[in-house]
């Protein structure tokens, strides 16, 4: 390892332990599967963070219709 790589990997190491941290909470407070998107933040960044957010875009956006739907 260089030093360059040696420098870069504490760095990611923590933006990979905020992202799942991050996912764990946001996920747990709107009733997600929270391991499960924990577990995933750990793996790689940004991905999981991307797709957790449309997923949770698309599941608010069902949740507001159903609401409506319920109104009548």
């Amino acid at each position: 390892m260089s030093k360059v790589d040696l420098y870069i990997l504490p760095i990611v190491a923590v933006l990979l332990l905020i992202q799942s941290i991050y996912l764990f909470t946001d996920a747990r407070k709107n009733g997600m599967n929270y391991w499960f998107w924990g577990i995933i933040g750990l793996i790689q960044t940004p991905m999981p963070l991307i797709f957790y957010l449309l997923v949770k875009r698309s599941r608010k956006k069902e949740e507001d219709e159903l609401n409506d739907y319920r109104d009548y």
